[in-house]
């Protein structure tokens, strides 16, 4: 519908300057296509797949789930990470290794079990119902672009439609403001209903991409920012922080060409993450260098 309203009733039937109308046309599109090209992304960008080398056997688990009290659990399972060389360094609230008994594996660092997908999730976000998705390591990145190029399409919608709304708005001979004019007929209500809806959107969308901008600014997930991640030291929520500039690179990459695009440039693979073990940001810049670099 609003592309209807916009490019119909807006551009063609009421901006009357050639100039005006085709560079809104244009901009529109450059907005609509982007923001159309990142939810596309989001939404069937797939969550990932946890290795097989963290996959408990079935002896394995029913020796784990078997334990007779929670140290020998956990001896299992760090004995368990030592002989498989796993690289976990998160922990649960007890400091134990982490484990799904629904998915049967040791979880990686930032991985969660999904209840709506029925599986693991690698960095899990959270479950978006509005895109039928996880969102997660593989594609936050296209969910923040998503949330971002659809403010930029609200606000170039509502300001460019601004104009004309006011001027639909007339005084009559006896001083009563009525909408329009007599000739104008039903179409200007399809204005007004697009710089209404463009502008209320607009402001939800600017809570929502300013929350995200914080988390990623930050380097937590929305599960992170609710209960920070345990390691062995214990609780961090800044744990996996590197630096403002470390952890927009975590999610958009070091390459600005690609950085709004909707291309993948997430540094890692989703199973290993620097850490930041002090409040030292030379020191959690090199061992963000020297993850990588590993896991490369």
């Amino acid at each position: 519908w609003s592309y209807y309203a916009y490019v119909v009733h807006l551009c063609i039937l009421t901006v009357k300057s050639d100039i005006e109308k085709i560079g809104l046309l244009v901009g529109y599109h450059i907005a609509i296509t982007l923001f159309l090209l990142c939810y596309w992304r989001t939404i069937w960008t797939r969550p990932g797949d946890i290795p097989k080398k963290f996959q408990l056997t079935a002896d394995e688990l029913d020796v784990v789930e078997g334990c007779d009290n929670f140290e020998t659990q956990k001896r299992l399972l760090d004995q368990i990470v030592i002989d498989r060389d796993l690289p976990v360094s998160m922990r649960t609230f007890q400091g134990a290794v982490r484990y799904c008994e629904k998915c049967a594996h040791i979880k990686p660092d930032r991985a969660h079990h999904c209840s709506m997908c029925g599986r693991c999730i690698l960095k899990m976000d959270h479950h978006c119902p509005w895109v039928n998705n996880c969102v997660s390591f593989h594609n936050y990145k296209f969910f923040v672009l998503f949330l971002f190029y659809g403010l930029v399409y609200c606000i170039f919608v509502s300001l460019s439609s601004l104009k004309y709304f006011i001027q639909f708005w007339t005084k009559s001979s006896d001083g009563n403001v009525t909408f329009g004019l007599a000739d104008d007929g039903y179409g200007k209500f399809h204005i007004l209903f697009l710089f209404f809806v463009s502008t209320m959107f607009g402001i939800s969308l600017c809570s929502l991409l300013g929350y995200h901008i914080h988390l990623v600014l930050h380097n937590r997930s929305t599960l992170e920012a609710f209960r920070g991640p345990v390691f062995r030291e214990g609780p961090s929520k800044d744990g996996f922080s590197l630096g403002k500039a470390g952890n927009i690179s975590e999610v958009f990459g070091e390459s600005s060409l690609k950085m709004f695009l909707p291309i993948f440039s997430s540094l890692g693979d989703g199973l290993t993450f620097p850490l930041r073990f002090s409040g030292d940001l030379e020191l959690g810049q090199n061992n963000r260098e020297a993850g990588h670099t590993r896991d490369i």
